[in-house]
């Protein structure tokens, strides 16, 4: 059943129809006794309900990162006082990049590159975005291999990691085994090697010392789990969101079950109640430590993925007067409660692993990264009195479908963007050709030497590169293209006023504190190691490069941009030309757009009036574009959005 409503603009006399068909809206100007016709039907495809983007969403949101990196993030950073400045980062940094690159998805229906019609001076941030989505791309699925691998080798009779093999040296201790265990062999605890690391490390890995002489040569069955896995992403990905929005379901909901049969298992075991007050317990020092909120920041976009072009993509395919302030606010909230839930599930097994170990600082159990997830959880499952085998695969298999969700968001976006620049391609032919490279390219993390590039890829192009973008990202949108004129588009679109909180943070707060934050990163930069071993210098220097590579496509596509400009003469023309809106810029329903050229011209003028009626001064302008308290935000009357 179709609904038609009328949209009036105060001081017009034209009026807008508008469409509600199975709450998609479109917009058309017409005169008051002109009917309305059918909607538009757009090529680009939408989500099928809008419960389909939220799981999505949450899919993308939730993943690894809340389950291992949050909570030694944490646990490096204060305990319980990491959460305090982890919650305001969340709200000066995480919720308004996260609600502002969602609502730039929606208003444009384009990809994180297209978007960039909004100032094309600076499309090189779309572009080097997609650099820094590759990289992480490329080494997440190589984790995802290994939890297929240990899924299927915890179906044995006995897991394998739970006991030690003659060929694993004397100071290896039995997983499966407590802390009697070293008591029999006569080993310190600074000399003891559990059967997990050594499992993890030598059997699984094959990992080199060093990777002086070379990475090695990629093991032949972690390349069939590799490729099992970009099956399994490519399958999920075939249909774009028809098919990644069905699978979001299964996605966004099953870990939290797994999680949960954790958690309560967990909490039962002896010695878990320690592990959760040492999580929870503040040390107040570490507040004015800047390395706490450096952490929290960089912990907040891993988790969050923002500055990936991700959560542009996915909402992309919204309808443009989708209530998207409402999932943004659910799925902040929710990405931090999972990493509370996951934090305290990890440390009630750490706990319990410190305990049969005769370990009283639980810090000497701890791994981080990988470690955590392959060597800490596998050695304390293996001491499980019932049916090891069950916890373990169950898991695993939360920690495969955590990052299933989340490499399936992550590619998606880098398929979404050349499908935006080849329209004429079909979407699973670039998916398929996309997901090829991927598995060539992942190849280089299941060498023996492939950890060592996994965390300086990580750093280089997974953290350093999308965190430098996204400052310049911002700065671009709020301080180039306009706080006001983003704060009108986003009021056309959404109906509701754009409030003081957004509007300080987006235009002072959220870029001043993350200008800070790399400010400090560069002051204390100290060069990456692995497992406090030092990179060779090419290695170093392949890192850099990735950077670099990055963060250069800002500056050759806005030369780029510049030279193609014929139509002025001055250099300065040119770049403050290139800088300002495209004719592309914009909703892209043609109806829908009509309708916010019109809206813009309206509160434009209501503004102009009161600053010519007061005769307001620059600063004085800029603090109420600031504050919000020009009141040129027009309603639109009987609008069903």
């Amino acid at each position: 059943m179709t609904e038609i409503t009328t949209i009036s603009y105060p001081s017009s006399n034209k009026r807008y129809a508008v469409n509600v068909a199975n709450g998609n809206t479109t917009e058309r100007e017409t005169e008051s006794n002109e009917s309305p016709t059918k909607n538009d039907t757009r090529n680009r495809p939408e989500w099928s309900n809008k419960l389909e983007f939220l799981m999505s969403c949450i899919s993308m949101s939730v993943g690894l990162g809340n389950v291992w990196r949050f909570p030694f993030t944490a646990y490096e950073n204060g305990g319980g006082a990491f959460l305090i400045p982890y919650l305001i980062v969340l709200f000066v940094i995480g919720r308004p990049l996260y609600y502002m690159e969602m609502t730039l998805g929606q208003f444009t229906s384009r990809s994180s590159v297209k978007i960039w019609e909004i100032s094309p001076l600076f499309k090189g941030i779309g572009i080097g975005q997609l650099v820094g989505t590759a990289s992480v791309v490329s080494y997440y699925v190589s984790l995802i291999a290994i939890t297929l691998y240990y899924i299927f080798t915890s179906f044995a009779s006995e897991l394998p990691w739970a006991k030690c093999e003659e060929s694993w040296g004397n100071t290896c201790v039995d997983s499966a085994t407590i802390a009697n265990g070293m008591k029999d062999k006569n080993i310190s605890i600074g000399q003891s090697v559990s059967s997990s690391q050594i499992y993890f490390l030598d059997i699984v890995l094959r990992e080199k010392e060093s990777i002086d002489d070379g990475i090695g040569a990629p093991d032949w069955k972690l390349t069939l789990w590799l490729l099992l896995a970009w099956i399994i992403i490519f399958l999920v990905l075939v249909r774009g969101v028809k098919s990644s929005g069905k699978a979001a379901y299964f996605l966004a909901i099953f870990p939290y079950v797994v999680m949960i049969i954790i958690l309560i298992r967990a909490l039962t075991l002896e010695g878990a109640i320690d592990g959760v007050i040492f999580f929870i317990k503040p040390q107040w020092g570490e507040l004015l430590n800047p390395k706490v909120w450096y952490s929290a920041t960089t912990q907040l976009f891993f988790s969050l993925s923002v500055g990936m072009g991700c959560v542009i993509m996915f909402s992309s395919y919204n309808n443009f007067h989708h209530n998207i302030y409402r999932d943004a606010m659910i799925v902040t909230t929710l990405d931090t409660f999972t990493s509370l839930l996951g934090g305290i599930t990890i440390f009630s097994i750490l706990g319990n692993l410190a305990h049969n170990l005769g370990i009283e600082d639980i810090s000497k159990v701890v791994k981080s990264g990988t470690g955590l997830a392959f060597i800490s959880y596998p050695d304390a499952i293996a001491k499980f009195d019932v049916v090891p085998q069950l916890f373990s695969v169950l898991f695993f298999f939360m920690l495969f479908v955590l990052g299933v969700g989340s490499a399936v968001a992550l590619q998606s976006s880098i398929i979404t963007a050349f499908w935006d620049s080849f329209p004429k391609q079909k979407y699973w032919h670039i998916a398929l050709i996309l997901s090829c490279v991927g598995f060539c390219t992942g190849l280089v993390y299941i060498t023996p030497g492939g950890q060592w590039i996994l965390d300086l890829v990580d750093h280089y192009g997974g953290t350093f590169l999308i965190y430098v973008l996204a400052i310049v990202e911002m700065i671009v949108i709020f301080w180039i293209y306009g706080l006001q004129d983003w704060c009108s588009d986003l009021e056309f679109m959404v109906q509701r006023r754009v409030g003081i909180y957004w509007r300080l943070c987006w235009g002072l707060i959220t870029p001043l504190f993350m200008i800070a934050v790399f400010i400090y990163s560069l002051v204390e930069y100290k060069w990456p190691t692995y497992s406090g071993k030092q990179y060779p210098n090419d290695a170093l220097i392949c890192g850099i490069i990735v950077f670099a590579f990055g963060f250069s496509q800002v500056l050759i596509w806005a030369t780029w941009t510049v030279t193609e400009d014929s139509t002025q003469t001055s250099l300065w023309t040119k770049i403050t030309s290139a800088a300002k809106p495209s004719s592309q810029w914009g909703p892209s329903a043609e109806h829908t757009r009509k309708a916010w050229l019109k809206y813009k011209e309206e509160s434009k003028n209501r503004r102009e009036d009161i600053i010519y009626a007061k005769n307001h001064s620059s600063i004085v302008r800029k603090l109420y574009v600031l504050f919000g308290l020009y009141d040129d935000f027009i309603q639109l009357d009987n609008t069903r959005l």
